[in-house]
């Protein structure tokens, strides 16, 4: 599954800046000369940390064994992760950082699982069409309910589903929604449109924005007070294909509602393309047209005189999952913090695949990402105590929409407002050094800077995501943060094919396809013996680095003009001074 991985490697030499492309070979030894003593200045070499590639294949072999089953949050898997994790922060000697002086944080979820035996169809005209579940359209609920019954609700196309005012876009026109299907366009307005087309720029262009992402189209369903929502899937604006939509089978999970708290649909998923464009052709439309119609802000939503029914029962349990939370306390300003995290949770057990293995085991998504937040811990303890608190944390149900972190965030047990950057680690590459490290949301915030930076003295560069229309940027745990306002970096090798020292960026696009194609959420997986880990130990030490320029400092990240981020921090700007 690797290209470019050097299956010779010394498994037990330390990552050390000798193994990479650099112009002055005498300070490259002196890059791995951290130390315990009196605190360096950020920028001294002694402030890197050694990272041991050896000792992260370790952890992520511990965590992707079938032992794990999966990391299921509210299985028997999480019960042996957060026991895992916990006891190794206390080996480093840190301190617990969850409430009441524990390593957890309770996260109240509610877990759902449609019966397969349930059924799904348009009827259009008097004439139903059966959809096959999962191979043509893919459904779940996040609803507390025994049974998910829609019967012929109407199916209102509504476009890409935007409620945009400040860019001067309303796709909904006040159309009512209540009891109805909303079928959505994927991604952005802007997504496909040409130049001179009337959306050409307005979200971006090829990056996407929070509009474009799944979660913002079925919240606004629910906000609409629509029964289900259904988005239509294409791959290259979704970012992923089809075995991706269908990997959780059925299954999803939610943060438990409070009293009074909107409610979400009680059906929402995907639709093949394919079973689109019939959808379209029956109703007299043709789907190419009306996409092109969804690209102009004048387009207004479409009855398709097409009714959806489905019927399925609903497995449901309230089960207790768990954040994973460690901190070192800052000796001069220990209410201002800095936070490292990964997630800790994967796939679980699902179908057999072609071996008759049934783990999705997360080695890569999110295993060496945890690995990764383990060594930055290991190397703080190592040093001086740093003037700042670091939290070090290891999220639940991340893959069922960021639940664990947006929990974390949404009841804080440190200040937002004083919580100085979030560095999050997720899904790093196991095929050897690279010349540059990967920029995921680029034009978010002065963060960047200092990667670039920083970086350099690594002699690597920095690649802007070369897919930001896959909105990684909202994808992972650093969101939930960024949507309170503190300035995020995420570092994760997805976004665009690594510039390996071995093969260049042709064998790091290859791996990067390969990976997203077979073995993202699938049981491949899977911890390797031959990975080459000196890549991800590369990336593990610039974000150490970055940290620790910010824990032995009174500076305050900042986000850029631009960013949608930027009032919600303005509105603290006094509690920092």
């Amino acid at each position: 599954m690797q290209p470019g991985a050097d299956r010779n490697i010394d498994r037990k030499r330390r990552f050390n800046f000798r193994d990479m492309p650099m112009k002055a070979p005498v300070a490259l030894a002196a890059l791995l000369l951290a130390t315990a003593a009196a605190p360096a200045r950020p920028d001294d070499p002694r402030s890197w940390a050694p990272v041991d590639p050896d000792r992260m294949s370790t952890i992520v072999k511990t965590l992707a064994s079938d032992a794990f089953e999966g990391r299921g949050p509210g299985t028997a898997g999480e019960t042996k992760t957060i026991q895992y994790l916990a006891e190794q922060f206390r080996l480093l000697g840190l301190e617990p950082g969850g409430p009441d002086g524990s390593w957890f944080q309770t996260v109240p979820l509610l877990r759902t699982r449609l019966d397969k035996g349930g059924s799904a169809a348009f009827t259009t005209a008097g004439t139903a069409v059966p959809l096959r579940f999962p191979d043509d359209i893919y459904l779940s609920t996040v609803r507390e309910t025994e049974r998910a019954r829609i019967v012929d609700a109407p199916v209102v196309f509504v476009g890409y589903g935007v409620n945009a005012p400040e860019r001067g876009w309303d796709d909904f026109k006040g159309v009512d929604l209540k009891g109805k299907v909303a079928l959505f366009l994927v991604n952005d307005p802007d997504f496909e449109a040409a130049a001179g087309e009337p959306a050409a720029g307005k979200f971006g262009g090829q990056a996407m924005t929070y509009y474009g992402r799944w979660t913002y189209k079925f919240e606004e369903a629910a906000r609409r007070g629509a029964v289900g929502a259904l988005i239509v899937h294409e791959s290259a604006g979704a970012g992923y294909g089809w075995a991706t939509v269908a990997a959780p089978g059925g299954e999803n999970y939610n943060i438990v509602l409070g009293p009074g708290a909107q409610q979400p649909v009680l059906l929402q998923g995907w639709i093949q393309r394919g079973v689109a464009q019939d959808l379209f052709r029956r109703a007299g439309l043709d789907f190419e047209a009306e996409k092109r119609r969804a690209r102009t802000p004048d387009f207004r939503p479409i009855d398709l005189k097409t009714g959806f029914s489905a019927d399925f029962g609903v497995a449901t349990k309230r089960v207790e999952s768990h954040n994973v939370l460690a901190k070192i306390t800052g000796r001069r300003h220990p209410d201002e913090t800095i936070l490292f995290s990964g997630h800790w949770d994967a796939y679980g057990i699902g179908a057999a695949d072609a071996r008759g293995k049934m783990v999705r085991p997360g080695a890569a998504d999110d295993g060496l990402g945890l690995a990764g937040v383990l060594e930055i811990a290991r190397a703080f303890k190592a040093g001086p105590r740093p003037d700042r608190t670091l939290v070090f944390a290891a999220w639940t149900a991340e893959e069922r929409g960021l639940l664990g972190s947006e929990y974390f965030a949404a009841t804080p047990l440190y200040s937002p407002e004083k919580m100085v950057a979030n560095l999050t680690l997720d899904t790093l590459e196991p095929v050897g050094p690279s010349r540059d490290v990967i920029l995921i949301g680029r034009g978010q915030s002065d963060l960047e800077e200092r990667m670039t930076r920083l970086a350099a003295r690594q002699g690597r560069y920095v690649t802007p995501d070369s897919h930001p229309e896959r909105g990684l940027f909202y994808r992972a745990d650093h969101f939930p943060m960024a949507k309170r306002g503190v300035p995020v970096l995420l570092l994760m090798a997805l976004g665009a094919g690594p510039d390996l020292v071995k093969g260049g960026r042709a064998a790091g696009d290859a791996w990067v396809a390969d990976y997203t194609a077979h073995c993202y959420h699938q049981t491949c997986d899977e911890w390797r013996a031959d990975w080459d880990l000196r890549g991800a130990a590369q990336d593990v030490a610039l974000a150490y680095a970055i940290g620790r320029e910010l824990a032995f400092s009174r500076q305050w990240p900042q986000w850029k003009p631009a960013s949608e981020f930027l009032p919600v921090r303005e509105t603290s700007a006094k509690v920092r001074h």
